[in-house]
């Protein structure tokens, strides 16, 4: 591959003078301009693989650069040089599609870091679908975006329903993107106690407080290249927004207990089912956190909106629970049982149709999954009070969601170890106690981990 070359805007001869020397020790060519004029015509004569422009110039500024390069240059990677602190024209120069910007006084081994991300695009990897499958408009435009938005370091905040893939958004931008051969470290947000956020975060030093017997990276380190996912964002609380706005403009952190901060090279890309517009207007979430997080909004499609990828999702979902409990062939679904998942407005998305088919898979017969088998949510309560299979009964009052999914799980786990001690564990016998077949039974046992 030959020496990547890269295209310097600035109307300071010192800064220029900077960029070139920094860029040609790390093997690059380099051309500069002084002006916008100047850059046009560089631009028309030459095919750069790298672009920094300083934000002010004589006769415009950075932003119409980079629109003009993302109309007649895509592909492009630009970065603008920001004013130190000027967060705001920052986050202007992503929303115009920068790949990422830099502050001056200019940090050379951010601007390595910069660099070296850059070029990996030219050779980022063959898309697939990644498991995001679906030919629907929703979908295809969704995967348009994640392309789009995986030649970019800009922060991404991804809303939608529970259940509509959210951190399988986040997974593909990431391996689509240059840095993809570094850590993705996903987190739920909601998940860590608020007194040990900062060091999860941002790590500690040994001896920084009570219980602290070694130095610990946080997982800002554990992301150092790569991709930092926060999942359900809005569940921050408020000492830890502030902390977590500082470490995204000053791309550094800070460990409990430490002097100094670490300087961290890590996209952030964060997701919330929740209205984070509505908490920011309800004083539940900084509004300066929310507008550098939200900076690209990406909108996981409900299942209702795209009801006709349906029957391909069940396809791929049976054929997976068939493969991991080594069932062959796959059940398949009779056409009144697909005709009812299609006209079904399933309130967990997809993560809902991958727990129905999973309870269904079991009920069945092993080949062919019926309407029965399904067990919708709708159809619950008018479910008979005697069962022929009464593990699966779910209670009329029994909660939505995992509490329904759980007492279920629980009810059967009885059934079937009960059925089991009767038949003296002759799997075959238990099983006909139960109204179902072998195959069923040692699938059910395998999934309830019943020994």
């Amino acid at each position: 591959m030959s020496k990547a070359l890269a295209l310097i805007v600035d109307d300071e001869a010192d800064i220029r003078a900077l960029l070139e020397i920094t860029l040609s020790r790390m093997g690059l060519r380099t051309a500069a301009a002084g002006s916008l004029r100047e850059a046009r015509a560089l631009l028309a004569e030459h095919s750069f693989d790298l672009c920094f422009t300083d934000m002010r110039l004589p006769d415009g500024n950075g932003i119409e650069l980079v629109t003009l390069i993302q109309k007649k240059h895509a592909g492009l990677p630009v970065a603008v040089i920001t004013a130190y602190g000027s967060a705001q024209a920052a986050v202007e120069s992503l929303k115009a599609g920068a790949f990422d910007f830099v502050s001056k006084p200019i940090d050379l081994g951010q601007l390595r870091k910069l660099v070296d991300t850059a070029l990996k695009l030219r050779a980022s990897p063959d898309a697939d679908d990644g498991g995001l499958l679906g030919r629907t408009p929703a979908i295809e435009a969704l995967r348009a975006l994640i392309e789009r938005l995986a030649r970019s370091q800009a922060p991404v905040h991804i809303t939608g329903e529970s259940g509509t893939g959210k951190e399988l958004v986040a997974r593909l931008i990431h391996s689509r993107s240059p840095r993809a051969d570094a850590p993705f470290v996903p987190v739920n947000c909601g998940a860590i106690p608020a007194e040990l956020m900062e060091s999860e975060f941002f790590g500690h030093l040994k001896g920084s407080f009570t219980g602290a017997s070694r130095d610990k990276a946080g997982l800002f380190q554990a992301a150092e290249g790569g991709t930092l996912f926060l999942d359900e964002v809005g569940d921050l609380p408020l000492h830890m927004q502030v902390k977590l706005l500082r470490a995204l403009q000053e791309r550094a952190v800070r460990p409990v207990g430490g002097e100094t901060e670490v300087t961290v090279n890590v996209r952030v890309i964060s997701a919330t089912h929740k209205d984070l517009a509505a908490l920011t207007a309800a004083g539940s979430f900084r509004q300066d956190l929310y507008y550098r997080l939200n900076v690209i909004e990406v909108r996981t499609p409900s299942l209702r909106d795209r009801q006709d990828d349906i029957p391909l999702l069940a396809e791929a979902i049976l054929a997976r629970l068939a493969r991991d409990n080594g069932l062959d062939p796959p059940p398949q679904l009779d056409g009144a049982a697909l005709a009812r998942l299609c006209d079904y407005p399933f309130p967990g998305n997809v993560r809902e149709l991958e727990n129905v088919l999973e309870r269904a898979v079991t009920l069945s017969d092993g080949q062919r999954i019926s309407v029965a088998d399904l067990r919708l949510r709708c159809d619950l309560p008018a479910a008979p009070a005697a069962a022929a299979v009464p593990s699966t009964a779910a209670p009329a009052g029994g909660s939505a969601g995992s509490d329904l999914e759980g007492q279920m799980e629980e009810l059967e786990r009885r059934a079937i170890i009960e059925a089991l001690e009767k038949a003296r564990y002759n799997k075959t016998r238990a099983a006909a106690l139960l109204g179902m077949t072998f195959r069923s039974l040692r699938y059910r046992i395998k999934k309830l981990n019943i020994e």
